[in-house]
């Protein structure tokens, strides 16, 4: 079980990277003058906190996994739980700026 936790979380890592290496490239185009223009607002500012959580939670995760050599088991676990959840919330997002740009 020890291993099989090693490789989720060291694949779902490298899923996220890759997709986000893969959704920034199409912004990265010489057209970016759509993207000048957009603005998130919201009433509540505090509404951007989560996803702030989130990233936080993530990257200290990672730097911990990484540091113990992924031999921590519930913090692999951890780890692909808080990815999965991290890649949900920029598919969400990717989506919705996508939609906007169109």
């Amino acid at each position: 079980m020890m291993k099989a936790s090693q490789i989720a979380a060291k694949v779902m890592v490298r899923l996220f990277f890759i997709l986000v290496l893969i959704a920034v490239f199409p912004f990265m185009e010489g057209d970016n003058h759509k993207l000048q223009n957009l603005y998130f607002t919201t009433r509540h500012s505090w509404i951007f906190v989560f996803p702030i959580i989130l990233i936080v939670g993530f990257i200290g995760l990672l730097v911990y996994c990484t540091v113990k050599k992924y031999r921590e088991m519930e913090m692999n676990w951890l780890l692909v739980l808080n990815t999965l959840i991290l890649l949900a919330y920029g598919a969400t997002l990717y989506i919705r700026v996508w939609h906007l740009v169109k």
